[in-house]
């Protein structure tokens, strides 16, 4: 790292003729921009991008002590070099604390939430209204839709980035890809699977956490540990949440996060079911429009069978070595079963409140409401669960709320390694 930096410097100096003399990296970091300023009679404006690359990929490793402290002593030579310096913006995904480059420095601004700031990292609706004119109306025309449908898909698909709760934003590169293909994907997603944060959620539980809204305080946003990295602080920093809302409470700021668009909530989605069921994600998209085409139908053997296929590798990720307890199993059932049925494309609600109890979920989609409830005993009959299940979402009259829709009450059986559901229609006439 020493040599490469000392190379790179060294390159940079032979672009505007200077010779650097100095030894060491941090050294001709300084004696770099010190020549610069005296050579071009201007301040020099130092741009890092990706401060924290080497931190992060280093994470867990031998080498992780050493590299930062090799960034550290690399990034206080901008404090001495105050006085030839004009601006300096440091970006990266995370706000690291034990590289205390924060510190060292002159007090800098951090603008991730900054208001002035909220539309610095993406486009804007006016922006892609008015400088993607062009390719709009060529996408529209190549895929069959009107200008204002088509517009409506990319909102719903590539904005929803906000860092302050009204500006909101579109991931630029997904935006480019999708107008260099004319064709709606994950594009940022692929890019690169992110196998160590689908482990991490599967790991901690924190499923649920990117299927709902998720509210913190300012602290959330502070700098962190790498060895004690907060995981919903990661999901934020990383992309994967962002704020949805901010509000002020008892002095202090509330945010909402939650998951931007319809692009990382779909890959997400296939990601963590691939995780918990060993299911491929390449065919999960074909599965699942079959097992909604079959909620639709009344088809519980049809809709059973492919749960079967589905959760083929569950019990084995299910089963912890110190031997879940049934409660433990059906929590995660259900994370399994909130995954599928949002990967389905519903809007779901979980143990959603009423009055006369709580439901375990609601799966919203146009006029259609599905009230769903799940059972999980290792060693009372399937048939049994079932029945208690459909009749407690009676009994409890879960159904209430979406009486102005068409209303299908869902129960799901898991045992040992048999799954079983019930299908049927809500007759309150």
């Amino acid at each position: 790292m020493e040599r490469d930096m000392s190379i790179f410097l060294k390159r940079q100096a032979d672009l505007h003729d200077i010779s650097l003399v100095s030894e060491y990296a941090s050294s001709l970091f300084s004696e770099l921009i010190e020549s610069l300023h005296r050579k071009k009679s201007n301040k020099v404006v130092v741009l890092i991008d990706e401060y924290d690359k080497p931190i992060l990929d280093s994470i867990g490793t031998p080498e992780a002590t050493e590299i930062r402290a090799f960034l550290q002593k690399f990034y206080v030579v901008l404090k001495g070099a105050d006085d030839h310096l004009k601006f300096v913006l440091l970006t990266g995904v995370t706000k690291v604390a034990k590289v205390s480059i924060f510190s060292v420095l002159n007090s800098p601004n951090d603008i991730t939430l900054s208001d002035k700031y909220a539309s610095i990292c993406g486009y804007t609706q006016e922006e892609l209204e008015r400088d993607f004119s062009e390719y709009i109306d060529d996408t529209a025309v190549h895929v069959d839709m009107t200008r204002k449908d088509l517009l409506a898909k990319i909102r719903k698909m590539y904005d929803g980035y906000t860092w302050n709760g009204k500006t909101s934003v579109y991931n630029p590169f997904s935006t480019l890809m999708f107008f260099e293909n004319k064709k709606f994907s994950n594009y940022w997603f692929e890019t690169g699977t992110p196998t160590f944060l689908i482990n991490r959620l599967k790991k901690h539980g924190l499923a649920k956490t990117v299927l709902e809204p998720v509210i913190v305080d300012s602290s959330a946003f502070d700098s962190y540990d790498p060895d004690a990295i907060d995981d919903v602080s990661l999901l934020f920093q990383t992309g994967y949440l962002t704020v949805k809302n901010k509000e002020m409470i008892d002095g202090d700021f509330q945010y909402t996060l939650e998951v931007p668009n319809i692009e990382v909530r779909e890959s997400l989605m296939k990601h963590l079911l691939s995780a918990f069921t060993q299911y491929p994600v390449a065919q999960l998209g074909v599965l699942g429009k079959a097992m909604l085409q079959q909620i639709r139908n009344y088809d519980a053997e049809g809709f059973t069978n492919n749960l079967r296929k589905m959760l083929a590798g569950v019990p084995y990720t299910l089963q912890p070595e110190d031997h879940a307890t049934d409660d433990a199993t059906e929590a995660r059932y259900h994370i399994i079963f909130q995954v599928w049925m949002t990967l389905l494309g519903f809007n779901i609600q979980s143990e959603r409140l009423t009055d006369s109890g709580r439901m375990d979920a609601v799966l919203l989609q146009g006029e259609v409401a599905i009230v769903a409830e799940l059972k999980y005993h290792a060693s009372t009959k399937l048939d049994t669960l079932l029945e208690q299940a459909i009749a407690q979402i009676r009994e409890k009259r879960y159904y209430e709320p979406f009486l102005d829709k068409k209303i299908i009450l869902l129960g799901l059986a898991f045992g040992g390694n048999e799954v079983a559901c019930r299908i049927e229609s809500l007759d309150i006439s």
